[in-house]
């Protein structure tokens, strides 16, 4: 929760309200057991039966930062005939597990705890058969916590070009495009891994429009993207002479049909294989719609998701809560979900998306009155910080004056984080062990 000061408006109250209310309705054990159920004997995922008197084994793997409490669910749900499995979480995101093994790892740049995950992972799923099921939770984070480096790259190019990556500006898709044709588990190739034993994934959504390809680079999902795409965004950002030689050798021959492709739609190894979404973006915007009404506000969901660069995104943001806030007293809530990107100069400060967000919205609103905002991510870890976000309102830079901070200078060296802490408006959740990408809400009318 945001920082208690005495000061307080009731406005910060009521954003701490819905911000809560978006992440407990993707928490991930209810998220899971609202998808899945077993009646006599056979189990129903979404609209899927599968039939367990046909099953000898069930293995349970998984990997992201919701990847333990889904287990959990699945734990309780399937009892006994778990067998065992391993889950690869971000470091501090771990949960108790009775059958299967809980690993924790380095996010967002992978490490070698990663690496060994995802080596535990593969000997897990290998020697299967038909009459085993193998159920897998994926949530956001599992790219980098399953690095799983392509031969012949290490872990040490993986760990390059995703610092490269996260800083150029790229957007989530481009990330995971490149990262599946780095990885031996990426883009469907657990699907392959796991054939021909039945695969069932339970996945909880951390980017727009829930894309199956896209989520957690889609170990479960055919990949529709090639070696060109990734070629493509290479040259796109600039970043060829930066990446490690050996990444810009394997993606050359991939282009030229020398690496084996991600399994593409139609290959076998996808025939019964059930991809279910368990918990997105939208559920969490519409629990906070919900309890903005309870709360007396009038909820405004933006249909569009927000991306693109933080500081543009927050401009935009705000430009629509002012014109809302001119056109009716009626108090609001203002109400959007997505995920925007930052690019970092030469020596960045010490910030993530949703502070730099929060921090160009304190510069966009200036000092209106009667306007606050949220900005945070439902994981509650908003970059290399344990913040998840924060929050801003008309007397923020009236405030950070006071204390000789520069608004504009923290700006520009992406450096939110610290001044957010001097001024008490950072929200601290801690690990919320969900992850469907961030919350960027406005109270409008309240103070």
């Amino acid at each position: 929760q945001p920082a208690d000061h005495a000061a307080m408006p009731d406005a910060r109250q009521l954003l701490a309200r819905l911000f809560a209310s978006a992440v407990a309705a993707v928490e991930p054990v209810a998220a899971v057991r609202r998808h899945c159920s077993i009646v006599d004997d056979v189990l129903q995922v979404g609209d899927h039966r599968i039939d367990l008197g046909g099953i000898e084994r069930v293995i349970v793997v998984g990997a992201g930062k919701a990847s333990a409490p889904m287990a959990q669910a699945v734990e309780d749900l399937l009892g006994e005939r778990v067998v065992g499995g391993v889950v690869v979480v971000k470091h501090g995101h771990g949960a108790p597990l009775r059958r299967v093994r809980c690993s924790e790892a380095g996010h967002p740049v992978p490490d070698a705890a990663g690496a060994a995950g995802a080596l535990a992972l593969e000997a897990m799923l290998s020697g299967l058969s038909p009459r085993d099921l193998v159920i897998a939770c994926i949530s956001g984070g599992a790219s980098a916590l399953i690095p799983a480096p392509r031969p012949p790259l290490t872990l040490a190019d993986k760990q390059a070009v995703t610092r490269e990556l996260l800083a150029c500006g790229a957007a989530i898709a481009e990330i995971n495009t490149v990262r599946k044709h780095l990885s031996r588990l990426s883009g469907g190739l657990v699907a392959r891994l796991v054939a021909p034993a039945r695969l069932v994934a339970l996945v909880l959504s951390d980017v727009i429009g829930d894309d199956l390809a896209t989520i957690a680079s889609g170990p479960t999902a055919p990949d529709p993207t090639t070696f060109a795409d990734v070629a493509a965004i290479i040259t796109r950002y600039g970043i060829a002479q930066s990446l490690p030689p050996a990444v810009c050798d394997l993606v050359a021959r991939g282009v030229a049909g020398h690496e084996p492709e991600t399994p593409k739609p139609g290959d076998p190894c996808f025939v019964g294989v059930v991809n279910q979404v368990v918990g997105s973006n939208r559920q969490a915007l519409a629990a906070a719609a919900a309890t903005a009404l309870e709360l007396g506000l009038e909820p405004v969901i933006l249909a569009t998701p927000i991306t693109g660069e933080a500081r543009r995104a927050a401009a935009d943001f705000c430009a629509r809560a002012m014109t809302i806030a001119a056109g009716s007293s009626r108090p609001r809530a203002l109400i959007a979900g997505g995920e925007v990107t930052v690019t970092l100069g030469a020596t960045p400060g010490r910030g993530g998306r949703a502070q730099e967000f929060a921090l160009a919205s304190a510069l966009a609103l200036g000092g209106s009155s009667g306007i606050a905002i949220l900005a945070a991510g439902t994981d509650g870890n908003d970059g290399p910080t344990d913040a998840a976000g924060a929050l801003v309102d008309g007397s923020t830079l009236v405030r950070s004056a006071g204390l000789g901070l520069s608004a504009r200078e923290h700006l520009d060296r992406h450096d939110a984080n610290p001044f957010f802490a001097a001024l008490g408006d950072l929200v601290i959740s801690g690990p919320t062990r969900t992850n469907v990408m961030d919350c960027y809400l406005a109270v409008i009318g309240a103070d």
